[in-house]
């Protein structure tokens, strides 16, 4: 039976992380094995920069390229020698792609333009990898991941045709993994239209669970820089716990409120499939990690998951008269087509109030929807914590010397937004 593997950026960040990643594999070159890589390093984020250099048509566009071309470049140069090997022109091959579109003005939307340029991360640090598995010696298939995961044409969220991409999984891939290590690129999917389409910020998990419940995996692995999942951020808090064995139902729980450990919608394929899925150290790759499965395991450790960057919104109708089921339908509603996710909500007799990710563009166009019906105040630049198995004496040390603007316990979780 196969496993899933999966690297984050951190681990193929430099020559030492893809040397360091082919040991790794070396420890299972006997187990048939899918390996999803995402981009290296930080360049998700500079291609990012990119697409909204481009968007805006700026002067920097082409320095922003020749950046993230020589990033790459010295991580090949470090891995191969010099510049002869063959994966220096498939590398410049998969740049002309973004090349070509950068020639032209703009025309498209911005989420359309953000996924063609962006997703070319997951190509490049995939050809490199690849290349150097074959170079010590692995049997190494690349695949391009577009050909197994369908979506539709939401950009930069594609939602997956579970129904195709499993029927591509398992007549097309299955057999390869036999007589190969497979590897391909996470975060990205295709539409029917040839498109390139990504899952969603951070998406490389997700890709790993797709891949895994759609080949019937044994387990998926991720590798990251942590021990394990821990209980708080370790670059923010001290003294963090890693957990042994976490439930699924736990892991949704802290993923769905933001934790960066792992993708929000990675946990339920493979809990579907009752596929065990294993968080480790790929500095440590005998460490045990976290497991997480089916398990009655009582979390006693509170898990603390810290989201920066937030807008507390709140909206009333514009005569003050009671906030509605009515008006609740068309505020959802609103939110959906803006395609703003709430991070926290609250209702009280004349206001909505919804806390989420400040994200420029959609917090525009969710100004201009709700604008006709409603009034709206908003801060910014607020901290919203969200506390899973919370004690009281955890969030009297968060919100110490902070000005608390919304709070909110149930029976197991507590959310404050707060503004240092």
């Amino acid at each position: 039976m196969a496993e899933v593997f999966k690297f984050g950026g951190a681990s193929v960040k430099d020559a030492e992380g893809i040397k360091n990643l082919a040991k790794i594999i070396q420890l299972y070159k006997d187990k048939q094995l899918l390996i999803v890589v995402s981009a290296m390093g930080k360049t998700t984020n500079a291609l990012e920069e990119l697409t909204k250099a481009y968007a805006e048509q700026r002067d920097d566009v082409q320095a922003v390229l020749e950046g993230i071309k020589a990033y790459h470049e010295r991580v090949m140069l470090e891995l191969f020698g010099d510049a002869s090997h063959p994966v220096f022109d498939e590398i410049a091959n998969t740049f002309v792609e973004v090349e070509w579109m950068l020639e032209d003005e703009p025309q498209d939307d911005f989420d359309f333009i953000y996924d063609q340029i962006v997703s070319i991360g997951e190509l490049l640090s995939t050809r490199i990898v690849s290349n150097y598995l074959a170079h010590s010696g692995v049997p190494v298939k690349w695949i391009d991941a577009r050909s197994y995961i369908h979506t539709d044409n939401t950009y930069r969220e594609g939602r997956v045709d579970w129904k195709r991409t499993c029927t591509a999984i398992e007549t097309q891939l299955a057999s390869q993994l036999s007589s190969h290590i497979v590897i391909t690129q996470g975060f990205i999917g295709g539409t029917s239209e040839n498109f390139t389409t990504t899952l969603g910020r951070e998406g490389s998990d997700y890709t790993a669970a797709i891949f895994a419940s759609c080949l019937k995996a044994d387990a998926v692995t991720i590798w990251k820089d942590v021990p394990g999942v821990l209980n708080a951020d370790p670059k923010l808090f001290e003294n963090t716990v890693k957990y042994e064995e976490l439930s699924y139902r736990d892991a949704l729980e802290m993923t769905f409120y933001g934790a960066t450990v792992i993708h929000p919608k990675t946990i339920k394929p493979l809990q579907n499939g009752k596929i065990p899925l294993y968080v480790k150290p790929f500095l440590d790759p005998h460490a045990p990690g976290t497991c997480i499965k089916e398990s009655e395991v009582v979390i006693t450790q509170p898990a603390i998951i810290v989201k920066n960057n937030q807008v507390l919104l709140s909206i009333s109708t514009k005569d003050l008269a009671f906030i509605t089921e009515d008006h609740l339908c068309d505020i959802y509603g609103i939110f959906a087509k803006a395609r703003v996710k709430i991070n926290m909500m609250q209702l009280s007799a004349i206001s909505f109030s919804a806390c989420f990710d400040w994200d420029e563009k959609r917090f525009k166009k969710l100004e201009v929807l709700l604008d006709g019906q409603f009034r709206i105040k908003y801060n910014q630049d607020l901290k919203l914590y969200t506390v899973r198995h919370f004690q009281q004496a955890v969030i009297g040390e968060l919100t110490a010397r902070k000005t608390v603007l919304l709070e909110q316990t149930s029976r197991h979780t507590a959310q404050i937004v707060v503004k240092d």
